[in-house]
């Protein structure tokens, strides 16, 4: 495991993150001159389909070396920037709450020390234990999510901590009308009837994102951004869990990663990954560029 982060060694109060020996491509500053910091969640314990995405962060870290490092959509180069790769956790695939926990921890460390923390999973639950900390030092966030499914279920199986449930936890935490969801084309009855009341659901596509973004923008509204990379067609991007038909294509997701970027993003998220279900990488590689123009854009 590329688990670097000592969290016992301190400077004084201070906690210490060291170089991982594989980087993401171009994100290979140090964590003191680093704006954006990268860390791994590998785990997929509550995946309900098909397992695989607890290695989706080091298989994005190894391909990476199949993209340059400049983006000719954005005409910006990872090289110009400071980007720090912490590596993946080590997280206990037995224990929802103690990966969480991990998660929550690694997290606060780096925004503690005034940075945005940048978290590549791992399955969607992943996403709690980032919101959790970043929740903590913003009370008015907001999150904007991006996913084929609603993740809005009480419970799946019996379970309150599962990948299906991911967005009824956060809501647990933020409340009504904070939760904005775009390209939603998957959940039960009562997921949609919740998401009436208590979220912000645009169905299948982005359509109002430009206007939500703009709004969020002239308010300064801190903004969590968590990317589910099912949000794609599975014809663009068949090396996920849970495939649904329907989706957006890869200059749709661009687009709209670059509009939520003018928003003030305190905190993000790209999950779903599971490079093996896709055997010829393009998958693999799709969610590479993802991330690099996520972190272009916030840059």
């Amino acid at each position: 495991m590329n688990n670097n982060m000592n969290l016992n060694e301190c400077l004084g109060e201070k906690q210490v993150l060291t170089r991982n020996v594989e980087n993401f491509i171009g994100c290979d500053a140090s964590f003191e001159e680093s704006s954006i910091v990268i860390f791994g969640a590998p785990f997929d314990s509550t995946t309900s389909y098909r397992p695989g995405a607890r290695f989706g962060s080091s298989a994005m870290r190894h391909e990476s070396f199949g993209l340059e490092t400049y983006s000719p959509y954005q005409d910006k180069d990872l090289f110009d920037y400071k980007v720090f790769d912490s590596g993946d956790l080590e997280l206990c695939f037995g224990s929802q709450e103690s990966a969480l926990e991990d998660i929550e921890a690694r997290t606060q460390v780096i925004l503690d020390a005034g940075k945005l923390p940048l978290l590549v999973g791992g399955e969607h639950l992943v996403s709690l234990g980032s919101v959790r900390a970043v929740a903590k030092k913003h009370k008015d966030l907001h999150i904007i999510h991006f996913d084929a499914h609603a993740d809005l279920r009480d419970e799946y199986l019996g379970v309150g901590l599962s990948h299906a449930c991911v967005m009824r936890r956060c809501h647990e935490l933020l409340g009504d009308g904070r939760i904005h969801q775009f390209c939603i084309r998957s959940g039960d009855r009562e997921e949609f009837k919740f998401a009436s009341n208590h979220t912000d659901m645009h169905k299948f596509s982005f359509e109002g994102l430009k206007e939500l973004v703009e709004r969020l923008a002239s308010e300064n509204v801190p903004v969590y951004f968590t990317i589910d990379l099912d949000c794609l067609d599975p014809s663009v991007f068949p090396g996920t869990g849970t495939p649904e038909a329907g989706g957006v294509s890869f200059m749709e997701l661009l687009e709209a990663i670059k509009l939520v970027a003018r928003t003030n993003v305190v905190g993000a998220d790209v999950n779903e990954l599971a490079p093996m279900l896709d055997n010829s990488g393009a998958s693999t590689a799709v969610a590479c560029k993802v991330l690099r123009e996520l972190m272009l854009a916030m840059l």
